[in-house]
């Protein structure tokens, strides 16, 4: 995906989202540190020029600490979690760059508690690369992005570039 590929998708999924939710209000975005954060304050200005009557609440949520292999692999804290208001009763679109095992998915499902109860979660993500471990499926895709277990995908604003273990990039 190149840079115009991402800012399509990303507008398309706002759209998807404003349709889907009839609107925005009670809707909060809240992206996955570290990935998903700029991918959630893009959609909220696309957002804001789609519904330019009505700001949507966006937030960050750093789900490491809610994470169930934390034994496994080692710890980095990213940032302060900041969810914007009370997300009780709203729906709540988490957003992430990639969607690979559903791990990182889990764990801040798990982390959403302690901001509240919302009436329902909405998953957006740029890529989904398959691999699921658990029974995740995420509402909104910009890209289904078939890779290998051992590529990696790198996501901004310039694009998408997976790396096999190889070293090569497409």
């Amino acid at each position: 995906m190149s840079g115009p590929d991402v800012t399509r998708a990303i507008s398309r999924i706002a759209h998807e989202i404003v349709e889907r939710n009839h609107g925005v209000d009670h809707v909060v975005l809240v992206g996955l540190q570290r990935g998903g954060t700029w991918i959630a304050e893009a959609l909220g200005e696309r957002i804001s020029a789609i519904e330019p009557n009505f700001a949507v609440p966006v937030g960050s949520l750093d789900p490491t600490m809610y994470r169930d292999d934390i034994g496994l692999r080692p710890v980095v804290a990213g940032s302060a979690s900041h969810i914007p208001c009370d997300i009780t009763g709203a729906t709540v679109v988490l957003i992430d760059d990639v969607l690979y095992t559903g791990r990182t998915v889990r764990a801040a499902l798990e982390g959403l508690n302690n901001f509240g109860r919302p009436r329902a979660v909405q998953l957006a993500v740029l890529v989904d690369r398959g691999h699921r471990e658990l029974p995740i499926r995420p509402d909104y895709v910009g890209k289904n992005m078939p890779t290998q277990t051992t590529d990696e995908v790198d996501v901004s604003a310039d694009g998408v570039i997976v790396t096999s273990a190889s070293g090569v990039s497409s």
